[in-house]
């Protein structure tokens, strides 16, 4: 069985280190990647109403430091997808679905002996935010819609 408070405890503790980052410095983009909610959330949730295994989630928590000294020094980004998704705006005080470029980067390092991929995600001409983090893997997914991509695995859901 598994420690729940234990898993409660390190949740609330990783998202306070999450939210104390606020932003970083990426050399590889040459401007801010932001750490948002949304980004937290998806460590903890693979869809809106699809919880990650707690296994998983622990992991990725115990990450995130690794991921942001990644997004600090990386030069260079070792994959990238870019997708059209169907978004909820605000545009002119009314909300309408709209198709908007999403695109993905994924750096990929051997930091302190672990191989870690960090995800970072731009929604249209927003800020680049940082959206996942999971120890390097490799799976044969194919997406809908591709318009250019170097990348492996599922971003939207890794």
């Amino acid at each position: 069985m598994e420690d729940v408070s234990n898993y409660n405890k390190l949740k609330e503790s990783a998202e306070q280190y999450f939210h104390s980052v606020g932003k970083v410095y990426c050399p590889a983009f040459d401007e801010a990647v932001h750490f948002v909610a949304e980004g937290f959330n998806h460590l903890v949730f693979k869809s809106p109403r699809s919880e990650r295994e707690r296994p998983s989630q622990i992991l990725r928590f115990k990450l995130l430091p690794l991921a942001k000294e990644l997004v600090e020094l990386t030069t260079t980004y070792q994959e990238y997808e870019e997708t059209l998704q169907e978004r909820v705006v605000k545009r002119h005080k009314h909300i309408e679905k709209r198709s908007l470029p999403v695109q993905y980067w994924g750096l990929i390092a051997i930091l302190r002996g672990r191989k870690v991929k960090v995800i970072i995600r731009k929604i249209g001409n927003g800020q680049l935010h940082f959206w996942s983090v999971v120890p390097a893997w490799v799976t044969n997914k194919y997406r809908d819609l591709r318009f250019f991509s170097t990348m492996k695995g599922n971003p939207e859901e890794d």
